[in-house]
């Protein structure tokens, strides 16, 4: 029986104590980096065994047809996904002879360590060979955050039972194989052999191979160069290269107490539009940077690239060092997604993985950039200005569904809508409004007014647009979208969605404002005063469905008159439900697959009550399964709002411990990047209690379960370092650094300065009897005194 990978609790590192050959797949996810640009999977450094090769570069993807058997107008014509590229990882290594490969001779230690503080990954190894020679290894891996195109590697074997001899064989490979899913025969057609060669050659240390793709057009460059320490007599034996491998063999007969090193820098680049000379020398020019800096250098670069990050984003929790472990490993990999990603998607599994083919959904601007933009705020601004370059194929979109403005993809890589399946794809318009939250959120935060005029503006104009067209008034006046699919994919084509609606409406009246705070450029945009009367005129106007006899808001117009799901009637092994129950039967029934008007509560919880929260809250739970890892993080922030600390206690473990625990088994395909966000924003927001109100101010409610007696967070706020420290009985707010701040703590205004902290006390916290899930689907309950 193959059991979770078991990692040492520790609060600033993940260490891996003994190799699980059955898990590789899900460690090497874990123990990825990524600097938002390049994503190299945890392979072992000798590439074999493995469970899923992958080296990524953010947006390169190869185009696959998208048949269907019954075509339909809109639909779109093919699907993109993201293609393992040529990997600088390997390092392949020979023992007198004999391969190092841990499938065989003896395997007498093995620890690799994800270095939280300094950003790399580490390898230590004691390996005897079936002829009983016995060497470690040791290895530190990095992706650079300060040079975007470099990835680097110290390699360092040592015998450790006398002289041996040693070949190391490094390598740049292209065209590795890759276990692909049996289901779609078209991707794996697509993907087989992806990458077309154009250049290859190999010359004293230096190693470069030049690719191209055959159906998405675009060229990428690779290059390596090397450092050699060894004994006496150590030479490079030969450097060669074909199409698909440029390599370097280095031999050396080493003895005790001696050791072989290898530093290897390795440089990408592509591009859709570069020529081949001009690609190749951008790659051969990072490289040289990197040699430049040497390996020291960019360890010193990346620790303190960290030590700037911890600064201003660390989460401390005393009372459960698991989630005080999983909260900093979520925020490194939320980090490594969007570091350098520069006008790049942010995609679902980030670059540890090619699940969901490489593509971002709702889940970049929903939860993960409301991390980024508290703590890397630049880095949130690369992925809106993303989506304002992929405006003119959103706008086009829209003109094929007979819309105006802009509707953007469900699930894309480079902007053109890639889903096949409609009724979660295209209906699923709430990503227009999802994008203009992120925009205000960012622009709210950072008091970037130039980003506003500049990018910000045309994206909320033109997603209002798309609302003020799919939307209508009936006879009485009241504005409705109908035939939309909110968040929860279980209710597809519904009238009226709350969740939609309402961010629907924050988006028309945001673009209001924002075209009347700059009317020289929203008339260039063609906005009118009429147009922007006509915004403010249906967000007025929109409709919230609710139920007078329950007493509860309707997740979508008519959904509380549906049937109930026969919870009690299905088997624990039939969750998730839309592998085992057709959509039909999914579609009329109350059954939450994620949470929805529970988001709406949290991300528009102006529209609503405390108590309005707490009935719709107690209604929705027993009726959400939770079929996708983004939904626990926001029931945490909602369950701490209304007053169960421990339901929001367990569903903040939920989401912390995702991937570490592989929850959803399938963290073989990458990480679940928005739910390991969601992990910050259950903290912060949800026993943290902060909100962004009134046009950019901070409120904090801050409540802690009985387990935990301490938790504090940083973020950046208006170009101030903000510091919230929460007890039992107080909460203690500090700037760091700025200008005086107001901020509200339980409904009391006060000024921050620098000068000294301000301490609150904490109000009793209301506790409500805590509502029941689906039978089964209860959320693990944290222990009282975890390890």
């Amino acid at each position: 029986m193959i059991t979770d990978p078991a990692y040492e609790v520790s609060p600033w590192s993940l260490r891996e104590l003994e190799l699980n050959l059955d898990l590789l797949p899900q460690s090497e996810s874990v123990f990825a980096l990524s600097n938002g640009h390049i994503g190299w999977r945890g392979n072992l450094d000798e590439g074999e065994p493995n469970g899923l090769p992958g080296t990524y570069l953010n947006g390169l993807h190869e185009l696959h047809p998208l048949p269907y058997a019954e075509a339909g107008y809109g639909y779109p014509e093919s699907g993109q996904t993201v293609i393992n590229v040529t990997n600088g990882k390997l390092i392949r290594l020979l023992v007198d002879d004999e391969p190092f490969d841990l499938r065989y001779g003896t395997v007498r230690s093995h620890v690799r360590e994800l270095d939280l503080r300094a950003g790399v990954l580490r390898r230590e190894c004691e390996w005897v060979s079936p002829a009983g020679r016995a060497v470690r290894v040791r290895s530190t891996r990095m992706v650079s955050f300060r040079q975007r195109a470099v990835a680097a590697i110290a390699y360092e074997v040592e015998p450790l039972d006398g002289e041996v001899r040693l070949v190391v064989q490094s390598e740049l490979a292209a065209n590795e194989e890759v276990p692909h899913s049996p289901g779609d025969p078209r991707v794996s057609a697509a993907l087989s052999s992806p990458l077309q060669s154009e250049e290859h050659g190999a010359a004293g240390t230096r190693l470069r191979l030049v690719h191209s793709t055959t159906r998405s057009r675009l060229r990428v460059a690779v290059a390596a160069d090397h450092r050699v320490e060894g004994p006496a007599g150590t030479t490079q034996v030969s450097a060669d290269s074909a199409d698909d491998v440029s390599r370097l063999t280095v031999t050396s007969v080493v003895g005790a107490g001696q050791a072989l090193r290898l530093e290897k820098f390795v440089a990408y680049g592509w591009s859709a539009t570069r020529s081949l000379p001009a690609l190749r020398d951008q790659a051969d020019a990072a490289l040289v940077g990197a040699r430049d800096t040497g390996w020291k250098g960019l360890l010193d670069q990346q620790r303190a690239y960290m030590d700037d990050f911890w600064e201003r984003a660390d989460v401390e929790v005393d009372g459960d060092t698991e989630i005080q472990q999983a909260v900093r490993f979520a925020l490194f990999h939320v980090l490594q997604v969007g570091a350098r990603a520069e006008e790049r998607a942010l995609p679902a599994k980030g670059l540890t993985g090619s699940g969901y083919d490489g593509h971002t959904f709702w889940d970049a601007e929903t939860f993960v950039l409301p991390l980024l933009t508290y703590t890397s705020p630049r880095a949130a601004a690369e992925v809106l200005r993303w989506r304002r370059n992929t405006l003119p194929t959103a706008k086009e979109r829209a003109r094929q569904l007979g819309l105006a403005g802009a509707a953007f993809p469900w699930r894309t890589i480079n902007g053109e809508e890639a889903s096949g399946y409609w009724p979660a794809g295209t209906a699923a318009f709430h990503v227009n409004a999802d994008i203009a939250d992120a925009v205000v959120r960012y622009v709210a935060v950072t008091g970037d007014e130039a980003f506003e005029r500049d990018t910000g503006l045309e994206l909320l104009v033109e997603t209002a647009r798309l609302w003020r067209s799919l939307g209508h008034h009936d006879h009485a006046g009241a504005f409705h979208i109908d035939g939309v699919t909110g968040p929860d994919e279980y209710s597809a084509i519904s009238d009226d969605n709350a969740y939609t609606n309402l961010m629907a409406q924050a988006n028309l009246e945001a673009a209001a404002d924002a075209a009347e705070r700059h009317p020289r450029h929203a008339a260039e945009f063609g906005v009118t005063d009429e147009e922007t009367a006509a915004w403010r005129d249906a967000a007025a106007a929109m409709t919230l469905p609710f139920d007078d006899g329950l007493g509860v808001h309707e997740q979508s117009a008519g959904y509380t008159r549906h049937q109930v799901w026969d919870f009690a009637g299905t088997p624990e092994d039939h969750y998730p439900l839309m592998l085992h129950y057709p959509y039909f039967d999914l579609y009329r029934k109350q059954v939450v697959k994620q949470a929805d008007l529970v988001l709406a509560m949290y991300l528009r919880g102006d529209a609503f009550t405390l108590e309005q929260k707490a009935r719709n809250f107690a209604y929705y739970e027993p009726l959400t399964v939770r079929d996708s890892s983004l939904s626990a993080y926001c029931q945490s922030v909602l369950a701490a709002e209304v007053g169960h600390l421990q339901l929001a206690y367990d569903y903040l473990g939920e989401s912390a411990m995702i991937d570490l625990e592989d929850l959803e088994n399938n963290a073989r395909d990458g990480l679940h990047i928005a739910a390991l966000a969601g992990t910050w924003t259950a903290l912060v927001a949800g026993l943290g209690g902060m909100r962004l109100f009134d046009g950019g101010r901070l409120r904090f409610a801050p409540r802690l379960p009985e387990t935990l007696s301490r938790i504090s967070f940083r973020l950046l706020f208006r170009g101030r370092r903000l510091r919230v420290e929460v007890g039992r009985n107080t909460a203690t707010y500090t700037l760091a650094a700025g200008e005086p701040l107001q901020l509200v703590h339980y409904g009391v205004e006060f000024t921050l300065t620098t000068d000294k902290p301000a301490e609150h006390d904490l109000p009793t916290p209301e506790h409500r009897p805590p509502p029941a899930q689906p039978p089964g689907r209860a959320p693990l309950r944290r222990p009282q005194h975890p390890k």
